[in-house]
């Protein structure tokens, strides 16, 4: 997996972290640019439940080749916002 943007929505496995034999599904709100091992990331965002619905915010330390983006953000607009015609 590329590096997770505010709003992917990953479903978070064992393959991701050994604590995760029950499998959770993961809202982003972004990737820490913390110091770690090659390959594993710390994840901030939320756990939801079957209907979507955030149920607790957790910071997540997982392998990024594990996760499985169930659906990705659309790329950002650039920063200076909509242009207006003269």
């Amino acid at each position: 997996m590329s590096a997770a943007r505010a709003g992917d929505l990953i479903h978070v496995t064992r393959a991701a972290s050994p604590q995760f034999v029950n499998p959770i599904m993961f809202r982003v709100i972004r990737q820490l640019e913390w110091t770690t091992y090659d390959g594993w990331v710390w994840l901030d965002g939320y756990q939801l439940d079957q209907r979507g619905d955030a149920i607790a915010r957790r910071s997540l330390f997982v392998r990024s080749a594990g996760l499985v983006t169930q659906r990705r953000t659309a790329p950002t607009p650039g920063r200076g916002g909509p242009s207006i015609p003269p």
